[in-house]
């Protein structure tokens, strides 16, 4: 590694350059990975709901089906919106009562069905439905659902996921660069009260882009990402990699006073900051790859980005950043400043002063936190993640009120079932609670009508390639507790008609999402902590030493959590996943720079001495990169319109500041207080050799 080191220093403009001409394919990379908005398509495909969907898209060509509500509106003018609709590219149907009956009648003389379906209770408000020639996630559905927007006026509403999915594209492409620049300029922010240069930042915030670009151009290799790793991941591996710079250049500044030359001292901190690195970057490295064994695809789409960022941000710390520093280090301080950094002294005074009872209150912490933090209200629904004044959040409402269609179902089934058995399982279906309406191809022309004198497109509503589909709307919202059992009745009363009948629809399909993150997210914490239990437990040759810090971060994990549990905030499902593998990996390197440091001081001091010489030295380092952090995840939060980017920021900015107390108030007692079980069970571990046996110097007290 040093060769290696020695040449780049010794040709910085030559490194540089090629560095430079890789943000060329990097930032057309970047421009041509396309953007999944669509959480649903990350659903496993053995889940039936989701077979389901397929049959609704590649049969009925409803998987993306959207809701018009009109407010007002007259017969005549709803119909002409109507056809306008229909000639939107993209669109291959559209459905309203003159679909089955002449609306230049009393809506009050057509059926009941027809009337409770198309008709508020009022009778102000109808309804007509959109169905598309694509998939609802794919762009030509989405680019359709654009164009119908622009057709609508204030008195006409456009509802339904597809719509919701559409809106998170608007809101993703105007707010996305949004965010990188915001985090930036607080990083930047932080960064230069921080550090001892004004300039200094600049050229972090330069190396660190570079490797974000790398990262985000190489996302083109997967085909597509999904829009919250999209938002996020710049921001994140921004906040996770600034470590690795700060490292380096302390390591250079110490290395300079034993070498002549500046490129010389520089290839002896890179060589030299290489193992440390690597060590350190391993722990984030696997607790974003825990991410990549969730059933559900979107764990592997935010953890293989992020892991590739994690290795992209060690990459160009070890040979962007050093050239950089060489090229502008006369620069660097011209602009020199005083260091701000706080002093830590005070408060590690009062933790020694207290720290049998600071352990005995982290394990005291334990228990509560985990079970508050196992009850955080979580939501699904995707309505949930965008602001409520949008005009399909609006829609939805309307639906709720006044069309009791707060969710819809969709069932396919076998055509060639006896009309009678049909009817039976009809009117099953519209006894269950909750149940408003049942619309299907009996309900609408009878088992008497011959299907040979039905339109082609009324026929091919219900009736297609040997399935029949029927739609039941309900009361209950998707993600509900009502919506789980109202599911369960439903799949039985199917089944026991067809035993290869489906249940899907938002509902469905929501219940999956639910079921398959409740195994993702047992699977993705054990995973997350077996490997950095591992990889500390090789790092110090210690059996101890993992579990305490594991445990640390751990606790600062179920406090960060428990707060949304007690504040009664509710979060998106992807939070909590994701914040324990990220919050984990990412802040368990304050721990390890702290226990390293201890581990080092302990050799010629009593430990009490020890744990404060050494969190004295470290937390100066972990309140800077906690502090970058924070801001980079704080101002995402502050300007993201989308409730889950927004949720899971908070959660991580929160969660940097509690780790870095944790590891404050509850580690440095519990390091120093186990100190001889630590010595017992750690190959290598030394103490002072003239420390009297039996003797107790961690329980002095540090005046």
């Amino acid at each position: 590694m040093r060769k290696i080191a020695l040449w780049e220093t010794r040709h910085p403009r030559l490194v540089l350059l090629i560095a430079l001409l890789l943000l060329i394919p990097a930032a057309i990379g970047f421009l041509c990975t396309k953007v999944n908005y669509d959480l649903f398509t990350y659903l496993p495909d053995e889940l039936e709901s989701v077979q389901g969907e397929q049959i609704l898209d590649e049969t009925f060509h409803n998987a993306g089906m959207s809701i018009v509500i009109t407010d007002g509106m007259t017969p005549r003018e709803t119909k002409k919106l109507k056809e306008k609709i229909g000639k939107v590219p993209g669109v291959s149907q559209t459905l309203w009562v003159d679909n089955f009956a002449d609306v230049t009648i009393p809506p009050e003389i057509f059926p009941d069905l027809i009337q409770s379906i198309f008709y508020s209770e009022d009778g102000e408000k109808t309804l007509l439905l959109v169905q598309y020639e694509t998939a609802g996630s794919s762009d030509e559905t989405l680019d359709a659902i654009e164009e119908i927007k622009g057709l609508l006026n204030r008195q006409a509403y456009l509802s339904g996921l597809t719509v919701i999915v559409e809106d998170i594209r608007e809101i993703t492409e105007h707010e996305a660069f949004l965010y990188i620049a915001v985090a930036s300029g607080l990083a930047l922010m932080i960064m230069a009260i921080l550090m001892e240069s004004w300039l200094l930042p600049l050229v972090l915030m330069m190396a660190l882009g570079i490797a974000v670009l790398y990262n985000m151009g190489t996302n083109f290799m997967m085909g597509s990402i999904s829009f919250i790793t999209q938002c996020v991941a710049a921001t994140l591996q921004l906040g996770v990699t600034m470590d690795y710079s700060i490292f380096l250049i302390d390591r250079y500044e110490e290395e300079k006073q034993h070498f002549d030359t500046r490129e010389e001292a520089m290839a002896e901190a890179v060589s030299n900051s290489f193992t440390a690195l690597a060590g350190s970057s391993l722990t984030t490295f696997f607790g974003f790859a825990a991410l990549c064994f969730m059933k559900l695809g979107l764990g592997f789409d935010i953890g293989f980005v992020m892991a590739k960022g994690v290795l992209f941000g060690v990459l160009t710390v070890l040979f962007v950043l050093p050239v950089i520093l060489l090229l502008l280090e006369d620069r660097i301080k011209k602009y020199h400043h005083r260091n701000l950094k706080p002093s830590f002294n005070g408060v590690n005074g009062f933790v020694m002063r207290h720290r049998q009872g600071l352990v005995i209150l982290f394990f005291l912490l334990l228990i509560p936190t985990y079970i508050l933090q196992n009850r955080m209200p979580v939501y699904y629904n995707m309505d949930r993640a965008l602001p409520a004044h949008l005009n399909s959040l609006q829609g939805l409402e309307i639906l709720k009120k006044d069309f009791h269609m707060a969710c819809t179902h969709f069932i396919v089934f076998d055509d060639t079932l006896p009309s009678g058995d049909i009817l039976a399982m009809e009117e099953e279906i519209g006894e269950l609670d909750g149940i408003s309406s049942v619309f299907s191809y009996n309900s609408v022309v009878g088992t008497a009508i011959p299907e040979s004198i039905l339109p082609d497109n009324v026929l091919e509503i219900c009736k297609k390639d040997g399935k029949q589909l029927m739609m039941v709307n309900s009361d209950y919202s998707a993600g509900t507790f009502e919506m789980t059992e109202q599911l369960r009745q439903l799949d039985q009363v199917v089944k026991k008609t067809d035993p290869g009948g489906i249940v899907t629809g938002e509902g469905a399909i929501t219940q999956g999402l639910i079921d398959t993150t409740d195994v993702d997210f047992r699977v993705t914490g054990a995973l997350s902590i077996i490997a950095i239990f591992i990889l500390v437990a090789i790092c110090f040759k210690s059996l101890t030493i993992p579990i305490i810090l594991v445990l640390s971060i751990k606790l600062a994990i179920w406090i960060n959590l428990s707060i949304s549990t007690v504040t009664g905030t509710v979060q998106s499902f992807v939070d909590s996943t994701c914040v324990n593998c990220i919050q984990l990996g990412a802040t368990v390197d304050y721990a390890i720079l702290l226990t390293t440091r201890f581990q080092e001081e302990r050799r010629t001091l009593p430990a009490a001495e020890a744990i404060r010489k050494a969190a004295n030295a470290a937390e100066q380092s972990i309140f800077q990169s906690a502090a970058v952090f924070f801001m980079a995840t704080f101002g995402v939060y502050l300007v993201s319109d989308i409730n889950i980017v927004c949720g899971m920021c908070a959660l991580l900015a929160r969660g940097a500041i509690i780790s870095e107390l944790v590891i404050m108030f509850f580690l440095s007692p519990l390091l120093c207080t186990l100190e001889p079980l630590i010595a017992k069970t750690t190959k290598n571990w030394v103490t002072p050799a003239d420390e009297p046996r039996g003797s107790d110097p961690y329980l002095e007290e540090i005046n």
